[in-house]
């Protein structure tokens, strides 16, 4: 019998069995809320504060500069518009956003821009890269913020964060970094990078759903933010509501286990991505890569199949489950802006499929994929008489 064959690893990823064990007394025997005050409440409060310490340890941060929210949606809003609440009577008006961006990051500077904001969005290059130069032409004075994820999550392009970095803070200007995608998948650190503020989600490292991370750095410069939640003053004031003590070791058990992983785990992965881009190659010679020649995720594979839907694609192979963009926008009808912002026609854009692979894909996996993919690019092409 045929068997599914999952490559919509950036989407989301099964929860490891020692994510589980790990987390699981934290449910049933040590259930404490950690702001009680009794010997349950500190047994949860210290297991959230040694998770904590080896969360910020693991990508190069201080513990006080790790605040858990629900994930990575609700960390980008804290950061964006808790930035423009604390900063919204001076003269920096003005945002430079990535055209790229994930929607958690367009849709609250929209947002903004209701408000009066002045909100920019930086152009890509065809590979998807945002050129130092763009950036550095697009810098003001008011420029309060610039926003630039790490690694793409539909292309997996990476960006040359240090020198954006550099540039926006020449010009006084804080940096935002979606590390969403990059987390689990190359090793990255916070204080390397240099950035002001990043997030991460637990999900996709193999952690739990409804736990990530805002990182917010205290010093040189010290940002500082207003909260969007009111009701107790958990997370130093950032982020009311009863901490999920499991989700929080789930998070740190993730992280820890995939990023010791990575040196094993990355050459098999992008040997595998390779394998599947030549059966690709082979069986449709018209279809290209996006972000090929930058430098990207060794899971994450965008394909064009020019004349071909890709939904259309995805209906013939109901069994590999692939993406066509964003699992958050991939519902919607419209054409990846992503695509859109590399240049990429509209048809083109619809177009493409995301593959993205994971730790438990294996060779098999992707000669089935393969396989699936045969017999749904014949049954769309027009026969040969």
């Amino acid at each position: 019998m045929s068997q599914p064959v999952y490559l919509d690893y950036n989407a989301t990823t099964p929860l490891l069995p020692e994510v589980w064990e790990a987390m699981r007394p934290y449910f049933l025997e040590r259930f404490g809320n950690p702001a009680s005050p009794h010997l349950y409440g500190k047994e949860a409060e210290t297991a959230v504060e040694e998770s904590r310490a080896a969360i910020a340890e693991l990508l190069g941060a201080s513990p006080q500069e790790i605040i858990f929210t629900s994930g990575a949606t609700e960390a980008l809003n804290l950061a964006i518009q808790g930035l423009a609440r604390t900063y919204a009577h001076q003269a920096r008006k003005h945002l430079l956003i990535a055209a790229t961006e994930h929607k958690a990051v367009l849709d609250p500077a929209a947002y903004l821009a209701t408000q009066g904001w002045e909100v920019e969005y930086l152009p890509v290059t065809a590979q998807g890269i945002v050129e130092p130069a763009a950036l550095a032409r697009a810098l003001r004075p008011t420029t309060l913020l610039v926003a630039i994820m790490l690694a793409n999550n539909e292309t997996g392009v990476i960006q040359p964060i240090p020198e954006l970095v550099e540039l926006a803070h020449s010009a006084g200007a804080f940096f935002l970094c979606d590390t969403t995608q990059a987390i689990g998948k190359i090793p990255l650190s916070f204080s390397e990078l240099k950035v002001d503020l990043a997030v991460l989600s637990a999900h996709k490292c193999y952690g739990p759903k409804g736990i990530g991370a805002l990182y917010v750095r205290r010093r040189q410069p010290r940002v500082a933010l207003s909260p969007l939640l009111w009701g107790g003053g958990h997370e130093r004031g950032l982020r009311s509501g009863t901490l999920p003590t499991p989700l929080i070791v789930g998070l740190r058990k993730a992280l820890e286990i995939t990023l010791a992983r990575l040196p094993e785990t990355t050459p098999r992965i992008l040997a595998l991505r390779d394998k599947l881009w030549e059966g690709i190659q082979r069986m449709y010679p018209l279809a290209y890569q996006n972000g090929a020649q930058a430098p990207r995720l060794p899971n994450t594979l965008s394909v064009t199949f020019p004349g071909i839907k890709a939904r259309d694609l995805m209906a013939r192979a109901p069994l590999l489950a692939v993406a066509t963009g964003s699992a958050c926008t991939s519902a919607r009808p419209e054409p990846s802006h992503v695509l859109r912002a590399m240049g990429l026609s509209e048809a083109d854009a619809s177009s493409t499929l995301r593959f993205s692979l994971g730790m438990p894909t294996t060779e098999a996996e992707i000669d089935q994929a393969l396989a699936y993919l045969a017999k749904a690019l014949q049954s769309l092409q027009p026969q040969k008489a």
